[in-house]
């Protein structure tokens, strides 16, 4: 039996996504250099594959420009990151944000800016629920 697909890019084309979030539009050649930086060695051939798969998935636009194809992002990042987190959320946590946020603080290194950060956008909700 065939496996199903997912809802939610993969881990490398999420990896893509992000050098295209960054930067767009940009080359297959382009894309795999951004790959290789970030320690993800592939083939010309293996990424054209995947960007190719990506369009196929309407995550990527391909665009003719000259003798060369350039690729742009269909999708938002804010909007994958949510999508992926609100299914982590349902299916890890039984949909508590509360659980999510205290196992994050359990287990993460939480800097003291980070905690700041943390705490302003608590006092703003308090303020928007309180209204």
């Amino acid at each position: 039996m065939a496996r199903q697909g997912s809802e939610h890019p993969t881990e490398l084309e999420l990896a893509i996504l992000k050098s295209l979030w960054q930067k767009a539009p940009q080359t297959v050649e382009t894309v795999r250099e951004a790959l290789a930086a970030a320690g993800r060695q592939l083939t010309y051939s293996s990424v054209i594959t995947m960007m190719n798969i990506m369009v196929r998935k309407k995550y990527l636009q391909r665009i003719k420009r000259g003798r060369a194809f350039e690729y742009e992002p269909l999708v938002e990042g804010q909007a994958v990151s949510r999508r992926m987190l609100n299914d982590l959320v349902n299916r890890v946590f039984d949909g508590s944000a509360t659980a999510v946020l205290l196992e994050l603080l359990e287990t993460s290194d939480v800097g003291p800016d980070e905690l700041v950060e943390i705490r302003r956008l608590i006092n703003r909700k308090v303020r928007e629920r309180g209204k």
